[in-house]
């Protein structure tokens, strides 16, 4: 059975995506047109997996189109690139909501009290196997790249992290002599990031971050591709642990002439 799946995977990945394809992963990805030809042949191969192992579903009246497949896909195996993976085992489908959506949870407070509270959210990860995206929401960071926000990267960066079996900001790492280095980084800037904010202090990384190990490994990744010049001076050696991780080094891609500009 591992062997038929690899033979598939194999021959999906030397499949050329269409024409089409390729037109909204230039338009819709913007990290697309910075990456060197290989990359981006590796990337379509990537897409053509992804897609055919994944379930899409349309909530809250929302149509599944191949645009929105694509983009999604195309997202989501970025942060796959030069790495070894299994594609995001845990997950099997990725929910679209139109705009914003609503979620109901359960708060347990210090005096034992539970008490329902009613969330609208951008994104989120559940660990049944699935993660929601708001469709309205990624087409504004599209629009607005070079912001510092991607929920696509932010949601899937929450996979990679649950992939070793614990939503703790260490997802499974390349090397087993990075994992001291990992948390001794983070760690500090995760707490760093936490006392700036309690002292009133600007921070470079978004405030969501602070809020969890979890959050800040997610807010590190989408600024990670979405402000990479910006990140290795605030943060090198963040940076570089993260440029381990993804084995790519974003702040140093070449700007295409008549492609926009990198952050």
């Amino acid at each position: 059975m591992f062997g038929t799946k690899q033979r598939r995977r194999r021959k999906l990945r030397q499949t050329p995506l269409p024409e089409e394809a390729m037109a909204w992963i230039s338009r819709n990805v913007p990290y697309y047109r910075y990456l060197p030809d290989r990359d981006r042949m590796e990337l379509s191969g990537l897409v053509q997996v992804f897609l055919a192992e994944k379930n899409f579903e349309g909530c809250g009246g929302m149509t599944i189109t191949p645009e929105i497949r694509w983009t999604i896909a195309g997202l989501a195996c970025l942060l796959l690139l030069r790495r070894e993976t299994d594609f995001y085992p845990l997950l099997q489908s990725i929910l679209v909501y139109p705009q914003t959506f609503v979620t109901e949870r359960l708060e347990e407070l210090d005096s034992g009290l539970v008490t329902e509270e009613v969330q609208e959210l951008v994104g989120e990860t559940w660990s049944q196997g699935s993660l929601a995206i708001s469709w309205d929401d990624l087409l504004y960071d599209i629009a607005h790249h070079g912001e510092g926000y991607n929920v696509v990267l932010h949601e899937f960066a929450h996979q990679l992290d649950e992939e070793s079996g614990l939503a703790d900001g260490t997802p499974i790492l390349p090397d087993a002599d990075l994992y001291p280095l990992w948390a001794e980084v983070f760690t500090r800037e995760y707490r760093a990031l936490r006392a700036d904010l309690n002292a009133g202090r600007p921070t470079f990384l978004d405030e969501y971050g602070a809020e969890s190990e979890t959050e800040f490994f997610a807010v590190a990744t989408e600024t990670f591709f979405e402000l990479p010049r910006q990140f290795r001076t605030e943060h090198l050696e963040l940076y570089r642990l993260l440029a381990r991780y993804y084995r790519q080094d974003p702040a140093s891609w070449p700007v295409p002439e008549g492609n926009g500009h990198l952050p």
